[in-house]
């Protein structure tokens, strides 16, 4: 360990970095398009058939009537809630207080829609049925996100699940999927896609995050509400005048990484099994329920980077690259699986968290 290195860099150099599916380089065009035919044509404006066809694609894995591709998640979720509050003629919405729409996105929903969301639930737990007993008859949707990202992935039981939805439909109250990491928890649940979306009235996935994309996001649902959609699109912007290279990645990933999700969810809970046996660690939740888990330490920041960074160096495992405070008190990072798990020897995994337990009680005194 160098005195200037950091965590980041430390995990950069290693030979086995265990997070996700690699860099977001040149590499992952060069891979997408290796096998592209020359006479493809390009989409123009939201029409053509390499979008049309995509779209299709992705209506019939969700078990919708229609989809729509989106550059972006944030554009097609604010765009699927101010459907659905027109529709009602309310602006009231609600959701999680965690939720990236009211975390990550400078207010979007309420400068831009004028949308009012009520808060459910509490921050350390997914929404369940007994938070949407108190929501008011005017509310015009629920979003439900699955996994919960910034409480580790942590979901609702299925039954749970079917149970809001039942509620949500005897109030005609709409219910929207934030499903940005929807077929990494499909393994936990035992059902397919479709199955999960049917709960639903609207449903977006990510084509990004664990598909491992470029970019852009799909928003499906009956047809009445994609037409709506799309117009909405165009009024954000959203219409470039082609999105075909997005496209051509996503359906190339999704070919590579959908039929792998059991297998990363496997390696979430085998990886966790790891952490939970050093003890200055807790893992949250305890046991993963999708490809992602969250890791806790009452330890100082710089006391777990130096830790991570000694593991590196020593081991040539990267087991994070970066570790964040938590509000509540503590430190924390997320972990995601994906790809790169696979390439680490068992042997040089048992080596590095040998190494960290060391390292940890060598902070804690032991304890």
């Amino acid at each position: 360990m160098t005195k200037s290195q950091t965590l980041m860099e430390a995990y950069n150099g290693t030979a086995y970095p265990l997070i996700g599916h690699g860099k977001r380089n040149a590499q992952v065009l060069k891979e997408a398009f290796a096998n592209v035919e020359d006479s493809l044509s390009s989409d123009m404006y939201g029409s053509g058939r390499v979008i049309e066809r995509y779209q299709e694609r992705m209506a019939k894995l969700l078990g919708k009537e229609a989809a729509v591709f989106f550059p972006s998640g944030t554009m097609a979720q604010q765009i699927a809630l101010r459907i659905w509050s027109d529709e009602k003629g309310s602006k009231k919405i609600a959701y999680h207080p965690l939720s990236h729409l009211e975390i990550h996105e400078e207010d979007g929903l309420k400068e831009l829609h004028h949308l009012e969301p009520l808060l459910l639930a509490d921050e350390n737990r997914p929404v369940l049925l007994r938070d949407l007993h108190g929501l008011p008859g005017d509310v015009s949707a629920v979003l439900l996100e699955l996994p919960q990202r910034e409480i580790g992935g942590q979901l609702p039981e299925y039954g749970e699940l079917e149970a809001m939805s039942a509620y949500c439909r005897q109030r005609g109250i709409k219910l929207h999927l934030d499903g940005a990491r929807l077929f990494e928890v499909l393994p936990y649940y035992g059902k397919s896609a479709a199955e999960v979306c049917a709960l639903f009235d609207s449903v977006y996935i990510s084509v990004y995050k664990g598909i491992g994309g470029i970019a852009g996001a799909v928003l499906a649902g009956e047809k009445s509400f994609t037409k709506q959609s799309k117009v909405w699109k165009r009024r954000h912007g959203g219409d470039l005048i082609s999105l075909y290279p997005y496209i051509v990645a996503a359906d190339y990933y999704m070919d590579q990484r959908l039929q792998r999700m059991e297998q990363y969810y496997r390696d979430a809970v085998e990886l966790a099994g790891y952490y939970r046996a050093c003890g200055a660690l807790h893992v949250r939740p305890e046991v993963p329920v999708s490809n992602m888990f969250h890791v806790h330490s009452d330890l100082e920041k710089a006391q777990l980077e130096s830790a991570f960074i000694r593991v590196a160096d020593e081991t040539g495992v990267g087991l994070c690259s970066t570790v964040r405070e938590h509000k509540a008190g503590g430190v924390y990072f997320e972990v995601s699986m994906g790809d790169r798990y696979a390439d680490a020897p068992k042997a040089k995994l048992e080596e590095a968290f040998r190494l960290l337990k060391e390292c940890l009680e060598d902070e804690t005194g032991g304890k």
